[in-house]
Parts: C-alpha cells; structure tokens; sequence
C-alpha cells in the first residue's frame, strides 16, 4: 500500500489540522489513494493533494469519507465526530478564503449547471425524434381510418357491416389510441427536459456573471449611495451563522435584515419590497428552508426574488435538485466560501438594479 504525502509546507494551523484529521479517517481504510481515487471516480493527485493540506476539498469528498470509514468498520461515523470535522473545515475555508479559491468553485458549480444543461438538451432531442415518430403514426392510423370510413359511406353500410368487413378496425383504433396516450406521455417529458435546460442554462449564465464579479471586484462597479441599494435578507435559526452573514456580508455597503425563522422571513418579505435576494438556511424547525421558499413563490409580490440555499446537508446532486425544484436560484453547502457568496450577492443585486432602473 502506498504511503501518504507528506503534509505540505507552509501550511495555516487550519489547513493542517483538517489534513491531519482526513489522514487519520483515510489510514483506517486500509486502502492505496490510487486504489481509493478509482473508487470514488477522483483523479489520484488530486486525492493526494486533499491529504496533503495543500488543497482544499470539497465538503462532499469529506462525507463520501466518512460514509466509506462508517462501510469498512460496520458501524456509524458519531455525530461528534463529523461535528468536530465540519468546525476544522469551516476553519480552514475561512483561512484559504480567496478570490482564487471561489473562483475554483464557482467555476465547478458551471460545470455542474454546463452537465445538467447538455444531458437536458439530448434528452430532449431524444424525446422530440420519439415525439415526431408516435405523431406521423397516429397520421397514417387516421389516414387508414379515413379511408375505410369513406368505404363505409360509399358503400351504405352499418358499422356492424364495416366491422365484419374490415375486422381490423378495432385494432387500428387501438392503436391510434395508445399512439396518442404516449404522444402525452412524451410531450410532458420533452417539456420537463426543456424546463431543466433553460433552468441550467440560467444558472450557466448567473454563474458566469458571479466569476465577473470575483475576478472584476465589481462591489466598487455597483452605483454609490446606500439609500438607493437594495436590501439583502438573511433567514438563519441559529444566532452564530447569523453574525458570521453579517459579518461576510459587511463589506457590501448593503442593509441587511436577519430573522431567526421562515415566519418571520415571511413577515420581513411583507414589510419591504426592496429585497435584492433572500439568503435561508434549510434546516429550520417548525418551517424549514423548503417550506418557506414555497409560501414566498406563492405571493404575487415575492416571487420573483432570488432565493439561495445555505444547508449544512452536503452539495450532492439529490440536495440540489430538491432545492432548484422548490424554487432557489442557487443552493451551496456550509461551511461557505465568503468571497463566493458575496460574489452571487453582488450579482443578484446587479440584477435588481437593472430591473428597477437604478
């Protein structure tokens, strides 16, 4: 078995300890990196680099790691375990915060939108040829009809007669019949795909404007003058995160509102209309995240504001997907990038400016 990379030099305290904490769960897989790199369809390097300290993975390889050590020994990762890993983590993304490392995962998160949109957009070929096959055969069905009707007609005969003499009749209505079911059937998939590929491709377009926004520095390019900004909402049930928003979120010159619940999220939403986006957590009791974004998108006078995720759940691709159909514009997992996150703020806020003429 090959051994580890040494840590890396000139590593911050943050980034050793969170290495040396990923060492010691991957050493009690037993297993080589290139070994465990095929495994989890990574590049080895890359792997080796996670081990080393000197890159930063994303939080979704650390729970892959922690659901392989939970296989290998039989039994569960403890909540404090996690827990302990998730406060090294968010330490070390503080520390390795930078524009270059939100540009590295803004520009994974155009990846995943470019994926979602190209797989979206050969489905819906796939489904559009399906579509035209099923409708020209329902054409021919009608046309072979038509022509047996206009025999019936000619010839003076009753239906029972036609039946007797044209005993295909039925089958040839069967058919029409289950043709025109599936033509249903296909056209609300081609709709969905086409929905899922101008989702993504909004997305692929916001994504593109938030790397602007990083590499520009384009917070000094927004017009000047607070009173004319717009307002920033923050939705978070734990007081800590709502001081560590406030504190990313300073440097935006903007008013920001910050509620403990999705009521008072809802109140808030009521009492100002100038909210540029909406920053919820997900995992809130009473009403959760999802809930929360439903009753917004069900007002008239809220819909249209941009909603982005915060979850301490992960960034797969089943939590994403669930956050995009409840209505969100982006979804990104905690600890998050401050850079990143002021970056989509500074885009979202853009838009709003555009759209009210400011």
């Amino acid at each position: 078995m090959s051994k580890l990379q040494p840590l890396g030099e000139s590593l911050s305290d943050a980034s050793r300890a969170l290495a040396q904490a990923l060492r010691e769960l991957f050493e009690s897989l037993q297993v080589s990196v290139r070994r465990y790199a095929a495994r989890r369809r990574l590049d080895p390097g890359t792997v080796s680099r996670y081990l080393n300290g000197t890159r930063l993975p994303p939080w979704q390889v650390i729970s892959d790691l922690f659901a392989d050590v939970a296989e290998h020994r039989g039994t569960a990762v403890t909540t404090e375990a996690i827990e302990l890993v998730r406060g090294l983590y968010g330490s070390a993304v503080d520390a390795a915060s930078s524009p270059r490392h939100a540009v590295e995962i803004l520009e994974q998160q155009l990846a995943d939108a470019d994926h979602v949109s190209r797989r979206s957009s050969v489905r819906g070929d796939v489904l559009g040829d399906a579509l035209l096959d099923r409708t020209q055969r329902i054409a021919d069905l009608e046309t072979r009809l038509n022509q047996l009707e206009a025999d019936r007609i000619a010839e003076q005969r009753r239906a029972d007669e036609l039946a007797r003499a044209h005993p295909d009749v039925s089958g040839l209505l069967q058919e029409r019949d289950a043709l025109r079911l599936e033509v249903e059937r296909l056209g609300a998939a081609l709709a969905q795909a086409q929905a899922q590929r101008a989702a993504a491709e909004g997305r692929c377009e916001l994504l593109e404007r938030q790397l602007d926004a990083v590499e520009q520095a384009t917070k000094a390019a927004l017009p000047a003058g607070p009173q004319d900004m717009p307002k920033i909402l923050v939705v978070d049930d734990q007081p800590d995160n709502l001081l560590a928003m406030t504190a990313v979120l300073a440097t935006l010159e903007q008013e920001l509102v910050t509620v403990s619940s999705g009521r008072e999220a809802l109140k808030a939403l009521l009492d100002h209309d100038d909210f540029a986006v909406i920053i919820m957590d997900v995992q809130m009791p009473e009403m959760d995240g999802y809930e929360t974004c439903a009753h917004i998108k069900r007002r008239q006078r809220t819909r249209d504001v941009p909603i982005i995720f915060l979850t301490a759940m992960g960034g797969g691709p089943e939590h994403s997907a669930r956050g995009y159909a409840a209505g969100a514009v982006d979804y990104i997992s905690k600890p998050f990038d401050p850079w990143a996150l002021r970056a989509k703020v500074a885009v979202f806020t853009s838009i709003y400016l555009e759209r009210n003429g400011r």
